[in-house]
C-alpha cells in the first residue's frame, strides 16, 4: 500500500446547493488520523459555504460503508498522549458535523462498524441499504465506544446502544438499525438508495437555507458541552489502546 493510499481519499462535489462528500480507504473505508482530520475541515468549510445547503456523506465502492478506526495507526500508538490525539480525530469530526450550518445526509451502502456507526449516527439524516449492518466491535478489541457514544446514543437512545456495544461479535441487520432510529429508510438495491438520496437531497436543497440553519440547531440543542465531552472519552480510549489485550487482539483482526 502506497503513502497516499494509506491516508485515504476525499472527494466534494458540489451541484444544485448539493455538496457531495466522497470518503474512501483501501482498509474497507476505515479512518486513519489524517482522513479524520480532513473530513473535519471539510465540514467545518462546507458550513460557512453559502452556496451549499445540504451535504451529503458518502463513502467509496459497493461494499463497506466505514470499517472504523484504522488498524494500522491502533497499533502504532506508543502512549496515552498519542492515544488520545487518535481517538480525538473522531471527536473532532463528529463536532465538526454537529456544529455545521448544513443538514448532513448519509449513504450507507455496506455493512458499519465501530466510529463508521458514530459517524453516521451524527449525520441528521441517514438512509441505507439492506446489507448496511452495524456493529460496535470496540470491546472485542480492549477499548469501547467511548467517543461516538453520545453520537450513537442520541439517535438510538442509551438502551439500544447498550444492546450494541456489549453485544460486540454480533452484526445488527439494517432493519434493526432503521427500528432503533440510526436510519431512516432501508433499501433492497444501492440503486433504489441513489434514487432516494437524490430525490431527498433536491428536495431539501430547495427549502429556505435559514430555516434548515434554524432548524439543525435545534436538532442539536442540549449537546453544547460535546466539545469538551468527547475529548474526555477520547482520553480514555487513548488509554485502553495500549493494553496488552488491545495490540494482541488488533494483531489477530488485522490478519
Amino acid at each position: 500500500m502506497s503513502d497516499l493510499k494509506s491516508k485515504g481519499s476525499l472527494y466534494v462535489h458540489l451541484q444544485n446547493r448539493v455538496a457531495t462528500v466522497e470518503f474512501g480507504h483501501p482498509a474497507a473505508n476505515s479512518f486513519p488520523a489524517e482522513l479524520l482530520e480532513r473530513l473535519s475541515k471539510t465540514f467545518r468549510e462546507l458550513s460557512e459555504n453559502k452556496e451549499v445547503s445540504v451535504i451529503l456523506l458518502k463513502s467509496e465502492g459497493e461494499e463497506t460503508f466505514c470499517a472504523g478506526a484504522s488498524f494500522d495507526e491502533l497499533l502504532a500508538i506508543q502512549n496515552s498522549e498519542q492515544g488520545k490525539e487518535f481517538f480525538s480525530g473522531f471527536a473532532h469530526l463528529i463536532n465538526a458535523m454537529r456544529t455545521c450550518r448544513k443538514i448532513i445526509v448519509g449513504r450507507a451502502q455496506g455493512k458499519v462498524v465501530g466510529g463508521g456507526v458514530g459517524i453516521l449516527a451524527a449525520c441528521d439524516y441517514a438512509l441505507a441499504t439492506v446489507h448496511a449492518s452495524v456493529k460496535l466491535s470496540e470491546l472485542n478489541i480492549g477499548i469501547g465506544p467511548f467517543v461516538i457514544a453520545p453520537a450513537v446514543e442520541r439517535k438510538i437512545g442509551k438502551a439500544a446502544f447498550s444492546e450494541l456495544a456489549l453485544a460486540a461479535h454480533e452484526w445488527k441487520n439494517a432493519y434493526w438499525a432503521k427500528e432503533k432510529g440510526l436510519y431512516a429508510q432501508v433499501f433492497d438495491t444501492t440503486k433504489e438508495l441513489d434514487k432516494e438520496v437524490n430525490f431527498l437531497t433536491l428536495k431539501l436543497a430547495e427549502f429556505n437555507p435559514e430555516a434548515l440553519a434554524e432548524l439543525k440547531k435545534t436538532l442539536w440543542e442540549g449537546t453544547e458541552n460535546w466539545d469538551k465531552l468527547l475529548i474526555e472519552r477520547a482520553e480514555i480510549s487513548g488509554k485502553l489502546v495500549l493494553s496488552d489485550f488491545t495490540k494482541n487482539a488488533l494483531v489477530r483482526f488485522r490478519k
